[in-house]
C-alpha cells in the first residue's frame, strides 16, 4: 500500500531521523490537547455483537442490542411530519442552494466538438420556510389537477432543488413517489411508467425534450408533463390530451385553491412514500416500494453514525436523487438543519467538463464539509491525482511520497499529522474545496488503495457504506474513528444483519476464523417488496417466526471480532468454470482495477470454458505511451483494436493479479479494449457505476465469441 520512491538511502536514514525526532517532541503536546486518545479508544472497542449465541444469529450495533432504532424525533414517524419539525426548528435557515448560471458558451474542441461551458454564479437560497411553503403550494396544485392520495405520480429529472420540494409535496400529501433515473434508456423508462399507470410525470425541459419526447407516445395514461424550469419553446408535438405545466404554475394553483380545494389526507407509517426504480444492472428496472418508516428508520442509523452533525454542515448534492443513497443522505441533512448546495458531475470541480477553464466549480465556491461519492468517482480522482504525482519533479514527487507513507503510517496508529495536513496535502484537499470531514462512499465496493489514498490526501475520515434500494439504503457505515479498509463497518442502530450458510460457494456461519454466509438484512428499514412482482418479492424477502423481515441481499460477507463486516463476494458474481474451480469476477475486477492503464474492466466467464476473459476500457494517456514504447502507431481505435497491445496490456494485467495474489484461474487470458468509455448513457453501466453485466455481454458478444472461438483450444 506504501508509495516508492527513489531517495538516495543515506539521505533516506537522515530524514527518517528527522521524521522520529519531530514524532517524538511532538507526541506529547499532541496526547495532551488532542481530542484523538478518546478516537483510538473509540477505534478499538467492539462495535457489534450478536444477540445469542447460536451460528447465524443476528448482530446488532452495540448501541441497539436491545431495541433497533425506529424514529428520529418522537412523534415524527411519517416523512411530512419530520419535515414540519424540521422547519419549525430552522425556520429561517438556509436549506436548498442552487447557483445561478452567468454565462454559456460554446468552445470549439480541436477535434471539431463542440462542447457547453459555463460561467456560474454564487449560491442562491431558499429557507426551510421556502421550501415548506413551495412544496405545500405544489401538493396542492398537483390536487387540483386531479392527483389522489396513495396514487402514483412519477419524477424523471436530474439532481435539484425542484427535486426535493415536489418530494416533499408528494410526502406531505400522500402522493406514492415514482422514480426514475435520467440516465435510462426509453425502454426502461417506458416500462416504469406503464407499470406504475403514473398520469403525471415531473421532468426538466432537457430530460422532456432529449427523452420523454420519443417515448410519450407509449405511455397511454399519461396527462400531464410538468416541467421544473420553465415551458420548452417547443411541445406541440406531443400527443393530444398530454397538457405541458410549468411547476411555477401548478405552485400558483395551489396557492389560489380553496381550503376545500386542499389535500387534507395525511400519510400513515406504513403508507408508500416511493416507488424506487433500481438501476437494473441485472436486468429490467425492478420498482422497490418503501414506506415512510423504512426511509424514517434507515436514515435514523445513518444520522448516528455521522458525529456532530447539525446546522454548521454543508452538504453537495450531485448523485442522482432517484438513488437511495442520495435521497437518504439529503433526508439526514434537512432533518437535521444542514444546508444542501445542488451541483452535478458536470460542474462539481473547477476541471470539470461544463465548468469554463479559469472559473469556478461547485465544491471551490460551496466548500462542503459533507459529501457522499460512489467509488468510480473516488477512483477517478484517485488517479488524476497519482499522474500528476508522477509528472512532478524528482524533489516534489519524493516529497510528496515521503508524506503520504509517514502519514499511513501515523493514522494506521490513530494519530494525526497537522504539519503534513498543512504544507503538503492542502493542495490535493482543495479540489473537494477544502473542508471536507466526512467522504462517505457507498453504491459499490470502494478499494482499500483508494480508501487509503482519500484518507491521507483529503484529510478525512471515509465512512464505507453498505445498504440497498430494497433497504432504504441502510444497513452499515463505518464509523469515523475506524480507519481500517476493505470493511463496511457494523450494523446501523436501525437493522440487525445475520450470515445465512451458502453451501454452494462453501461459505459458512460456523467458518473459522470468521462467520461467514449469504448476508440477510432485518429491520424497520427493510422494504415493503417489489411493484407488482410478488415472485420476486417472496423470493428476495422473508418473514422469520419472530414476525421479523428479512432480506436475502445476495451478498456474501464475514464478520469480524469487533462487529464490522466485510463484503468478500457476491453470489451473481460467481461462476463456476469447466474444470470445477469457482472464480469471482467482482474479485478479480477489484484486483485490476486501480491499475493506471484501467480506467473501467469486466471479469467473464463462461461455465462451458476453463479460462476468464475480460472487456478493459484502457487509460488513454496511458495506453499511448505504452504504444509509443512498443513501436506501436496508429489511432486510438488501431491501438484498441490492434491484437500485440492486447498482449501488451495483458501482460501488465497478468504481472498485477499475481501481486494481488490472483489463483492462475482467475487471471484473464484474453482481453478485448475498448476505445469507448463506459457511462450511464451508454447503457453499459448505472447510475452509481456499477457494471451492467447483462449489457455489457450483449455488447461484447462477438469478442466473446472470437475469444472462446471454436477454434480456440
Amino acid at each position: 500500500m506504501k508509495l516508492k520512491h527513489n531517495i538516495n538511502p543515506i539521505l533516506l536514514q537522515f530524514i527518517n531521523f528527522i521524521i522520529l525526532v519531530y514524532s517524538v517532541v511532538t507526541y506529547i503536546p499532541w496526547y495532551i490537547f488532542s481530542g484523538s486518545r478518546q478516537a483510538i479508544a473509540k477505534a478499538k472497542q467492539i462495535k457489534a455483537k450478536p444477540v445469542n449465541n447460536r451460528p447465524g444469529g443476528p448482530y446488532r450495533s452495540v448501541n441497539s442490542l436491545h431495541c433497533l432504532a425506529s424514529v428520529l424525533y418522537p412523534g415524527c414517524d411519517t416523512l411530512d411530519k419530520v419535515f414540519k419539525y424540521a422547519k419549525t426548528k430552522f425556520k429561517d435557515k438556509k436549506l436548498l442552494g442552487t447557483r445561478e448560471i452567468l454565462k454559456e458558451e460554446d468552445e470549439i474542441q480541436p477535434s471539431g466538438k463542440v462542447f457547453k461551458k459555463v460561467i456560474l454564479g454564487k449560491y442562491t437560497w431558499l429557507s426551510y420556510e421556502d421550501v415548506y411553503v413551495k412544496a405545500v403550494n405544489f401538493g396542492n396544485g398537483l390536487a387540483v389537477l386531479g392527483q389522489q392520495p396513495k396514487t402514483n405520480i412519477a419524477i424523471f429529472c436530474e439532481t435539484r432543488a425542484e427535486w426535493m420540494i415536489a418530494a416533499q409535496a408528494c410526502f406531505m400529501c400522500n402522493y406514492q413517489l415514482v422514480t426514475l433515473y435520467a440516465t435510462l434508456g426509453g425502454a426502461a423508462i417506458v416500462h416504469g411508467l406503464n407499470e406504475t399507470e403514473v398520469t403525471t410525470i415531473i421532468t426538466s425541459k432537457e430530460l422532456m425534450q432529449t427523452k420523454l419526447k420519443e417515448i410519450v407516445s407509449q405511455v397511454p395514461l399519461l396527462r400531464h408533463i410538468i416541467t421544473v424550469d420553465g415551458k420548452p419553446t417547443t411541445w406541440s408535438e406531443f400527443p393530444k390530451g398530454v397538457i405541458v405545466h410549468t411547476m411555477a404554475s401548478v405552485q400558483a394553483m395551489g396557492a389560489k385553491a380553496d381550503a376545500g380545494n386542499k389535500q387534507q389526507a395525511r400519510p400513515v407509517p406504513s403508507d408508500i412514500a416511493v416507488i424506487m426504480y433500481t438501476s437494473g444492472s441485472t436486468g429490467i428496472p425492478k420498482g422497490v416500494m418503501i414506506s415512510h418508516c423504512n426511509i424514517i428508520a434507515g436514515i435514523t442509523g445513518m444520522a448516528e453514525r455521522i458525529p456532530n452533525l447539525g446546522e454548521k454542515d454543508i452538504y453537495i448534492g450531485y448523485l442522482p436523487l432517484a438513488h437511495v443513497l442520495e435521497l437518504s443522505a439529503e433526508l439526514v441533512c434537512l432533518s437535521h438543519g444542514c444546508r444542501i448546495g445542488y451541483s452535478s458531475p458536470q460542474t462539481l470541480a473547477d476541471q470539470s467538463s461544463k465548468i469554463k477553464k479559469g472559473s469556478k466549480g461547485d465544491v471551490t465556491t460551496l466548500k462542503p464539509t459533507l459529501m457522499a461519492a460512489v467509488p468510480e468517482i473516488m477512483d477517478r480522482i484517485y488517479k488524476n491525482v497519482m499522474n500528476k504525482v508522477n509528472e512532478m519533479t524528482s524533489f516534489q514527487r519524493n516529497l510528496f511520497i515521503l508524506a503520504y507513507n509517514y502519514k499511513m503510517e501515523q493514522i494506521s496508529k490513530g494519530y494525526t499529522t497537522p504539519l503534513c495536513d498543512s504544507l503538503i496535502f492542502r493542495k490535493v484537499r482543495m479540489l473537494l474545496g477544502g473542508k471536507i470531514r466526512v467522504l462517505l462512499c457507498g453504491g459499490a465496493p470502494l478499494s482499500a488503495a483508494t480508501q487509503r489514498f482519500m484518507n491521507i490526501c483529503f484529510c478525512c475520515p471515509v465512512g464505507q457504506g453498505y445498504g440497498l434500494t430494497e433497504s432504504a439504503g441502510a444497513g452499515t457505515i463505518t464509523e469515523v474513528w475506524d480507519y481500517t479498509t476493505g470493511r463496511v463497518g457494523a450494523p446501523l442502530v436501525c437493522c440487525e444483519i445475520k450470515l445465512m450458510n451458502w453451501e454452494e460457494g462453501g461459505y459458512y456461519n460456523t467458518d473459522k476464523p470468521y462467520p461467514r454466509g449469504e448476508i440477510l438484512i432485518g429491520g424497520q428499514n427493510v422494504t415493503v417488496g417489489y411493484y407488482k412482482n410478488e415472485g420476486r418479492t417472496k423470493k428476495d424477502f422473508t418473514i422469520d417466526e419472530n414476525g421479523q423481515r428479512w432480506l436475502h441481499t445476495g451478498d456474501i460477507g464475514e464478520f469480524h471480532q469487533d462487529g464490522c463486516l466485510k463484503i468478500i463476494d457476491r453470489k451473481k458474481d460467481l461462476v463456476k468454470l469447466q474444470a470445477g474451480e469457482y472464480v469471482s469476477l467482482g474479485k478479480v475486477e477489484a484486483a485490476l482495477k486501480n491499475l493506471p492503464l484501467v480506467d473501467n474492466i469486466c471479469a467473464y466467464a463462461s461455465s462451458f470454458h476453463s479460462y476468464v476473459i475480460g472487456f478493459v476500457v484502457p487509460n488513454q494517456k496511458e495506453l499511448v505511451e505504452l504504444a509509443r514504447k512498443k513501436g506501436f502507431k496508429g489511432t486510438w481505435e488501431e491501438i484498441c483494436n490492434s491484437p500485440e497491445m492486447e498482449k501488451e496490456v495483458l501482460k501488465v494485467l497478468a504481472e498485477a493479479a499475481m501481486a494481488a495474489n490472483l489463483e492462475k484461474f482467475e487471471i484473464p487470458v484474453k482481453i478485448r479494449l475498448s476505445p469507448d468509455p463506459w457511462t450511464p448513457e451508454t447503457g453499459l453501466v448505472t447510475d452509481a457505476f456499477k457494471l451492467k453485466r447483462k449489457e455489457l455481454t450483449a455488447y461484447y458478444q462477438q469478442d466473446i465469441d472470437r475469444m472462446y472461438g471454436k477454434n480456440v483450444k
